[in-house]
């Protein structure tokens, strides 16, 4: 009598083994000799691309089957375009999963009539690293000092609503009193790059530290730009030099801007659409994670100057639910920035 205990025991842990084995069996058959397709929601050539190029380098070798992984890029502003596609028409068998502008999760909640998605539903990965954000300015551009924002105009260029060189100057002139010119409607960072050495605009609000640092090596090199501000909650210890601009004087102002530099915490977004079965969901994940230790990725990283200090999928799951119940006055208030340009 007291062996069918033991047995029983060995014999559920056959059953739990097994049906281990069969799912991981079934996710590698699916994944054998076929594409994944990673779509990048930006344009050429910007830090979005080259973190999402040298992931899939790594990554594939890590999916059960080994697929593998085909690059695609959907360019627009704020990775808009792909967020909408991602909650309307992507296959949703795990075949597709895509690498997000940071402020991608925040749209629909300040500019609903943008954002026609929503980022509850999505499955995240995770994050290759966390973000800061500052302000450059060309080296004639008429403003100077993070003072000077608040008595001259500085022209600065965007894509569109959704991304932070849109977003945080526009949140900045509405709260806290700075007098930013907003172009809008350039494709993505080099292209705005383009437009300050043109002399169409004069800086770029909201440009991501990562992206200062691998797209503007020559400009900095050649003392062609400076950074003047930086946008966030807290200085980042890699600008602690560097003027923080104010956050506001009240509690709804300061719930206001901790929504907006939320994005701050979801660096990287790389997800899937919704409701990818849930082995298939695991197996990239797990995939993921693995490529962010993968001695060979964070060799490549190095050398691309990329910041690799990842977030879990789960990180940025309780980060969007947890921004999904933001007082309704204070998302109420942020809409009414949002929409008081168009």
């Amino acid at each position: 009598m007291g062996t069918w205990p033991v047995r029983l025991l060995i014999g559920a842990a056959f059953t739990t083994l097994s049906i281990a084995s069969g799912q991981a069996d079934a996710v590698s058959d699916f994944y054998t000799g076929k594409n994944v397709i990673m779509q990048i929601g930006s344009s050429p050539g910007g830090i979005y691309d080259i973190v999402g190029r040298t992931v899939s380098r790594h990554m594939a070798k890590y999916i059960p089957g080994q697929p593998k992984i085909v690059v695609q890029m959907v360019p627009g502003g704020g990775s808009l375009p792909l967020a909408n596609q991602f909650g309307a028409i992507t296959p949703r068998d795990g075949t597709v999963f895509g690498v997000f502008n940071n402020g991608m999760p925040t749209t629909p909640l300040t500019n609903p009539g943008a954002g026609k998605f929503n980022p509850r539903q999505f499955r995240y990965l995770g994050s290759t690293s966390r973000e800061a954000h500052i302000l450059i300015v060309w080296h004639n551009s008429p403003v100077q000092t993070m003072e000077e924002l608040f008595t001259k105009e500085l022209i600065v260029g965007a894509t569109s609503p959704g991304a932070a060189p849109y977003d945080f100057p526009l949140l900045t002139n509405t709260v806290i009193g700075t007098k930013f010119k907003i172009v809008k409607g350039y494709q993505g960072g080099p292209e705005t790059q383009l437009a300050m050495r043109r002399g169409e605009i004069f800086g770029n609000p909201g440009l991501a530290l990562a992206s200062y640092k691998t797209d503007y090596m020559d400009a900095i090199q050649n003392k062609e730009i400076k950074i003047l501000a930086a946008f966030g909650m807290k200085k980042h210890p890699e600008l602690l030099d560097v003027p923080l601009l104010p956050t506001g004087k009240t509690t709804e102002e300061r719930q206001l801007f901790e929504l907006m530099y939320a994005r701050q915490d979801y660096g990287r977004i790389f997800a899937t659409p919704p409701d990818v079965p849930d082995d298939r969901y695991k197996a990239l994940k797990e995939a993921f994670e693995k490529t962010m230790k993968d001695k060979d990725f964070l060799s490549e990283a190095t050398k691309l100057s990329l910041d690799i200090d990842p977030v879990s999928g789960e990180e940025l799951t309780e980060l969007t639910n947890r921004l999904f119940s933001t007082p309704q006055s204070v998302i109420d208030r942020m809409r009414a920035i949002m929409d008081s340009v168009k």
